[in-house]
């Protein structure tokens, strides 16, 4: 098979671009373009990217959330929040294998798609945070917040004066752990 190289400007239009391809099709996600090859499935291709004050940077594909143990596991989000589905991730289980530094105190979530970003103390969502990463074992669609949506499975805690209901992100592709707050385009 001949591989093809298509340019786009941003991950956004990688993701976009993602949607637009059968299951069988190769999609290798990267800074510089999307590679189509032959030989990964959907649940390869990388959904975010997890940096910045970190030991261990993480790109996290559906596969990698799935091979996450179960008691890691949020399964039917739906029971934290009724207005949402799908599968996740505890945020904890992701930061343990990226392993924070001492000197990360916030979480910025970002979304190349609509250029959003929440900056939230990390210590505030740790315990809370659950990265929903696919409906019905296939990855999040656009339109249901993929390629990652960040959920605070304790409601009540969205509405104090560190976080509120935009710490509810989706179109997630970046997650960096940062020495004081990130960027955050709410404010």
């Amino acid at each position: 098979m001949t591989k093809q190289r298509l340019r786009f400007r941003s991950p956004s239009a990688h993701w976009l671009a993602f949607h637009e391809f059968v299951s069988h099709t190769v999609v290798d996600l990267t800074d510089n373009g999307v590679n189509f090859a032959g030989s990964k499935t959907m649940s390869d291709v990388v959904l975010v990217r997890v940096e910045g004050q970190v030991e261990q940077p993480l790109e996290l594909s559906q596969a990698d959330f799935s091979a996450f143990a179960e008691e890691e596991q949020v399964r039917d989000v739906s029971q934290i929040d009724a207005r949402r589905a799908g599968d996740g991730v505890t945020l904890e289980s992701v930061l343990q294998r990226v392993r924070p530094r001492s000197s990360a105190t916030h979480l910025t979530m970002s979304s190349s798609l609509d250029g959003f970003s929440a900056s939230v103390p990390l210590d505030a969502v740790r315990e809370r945070g659950v990265l929903v990463y696919q409906i019905e074992n296939r990855p999040l669609k656009t339109e249901e917040g993929g390629p990652i949506r960040f959920l605070i499975s304790d409601s009540a805690a969205c509405r104090t004066d560190e976080l509120d209901d935009c710490a509810n992100v989706k179109f997630i592709d970046r997650v960096e752990l940062s020495e004081g707050k990130g960027p955050d385009t709410r404010v």
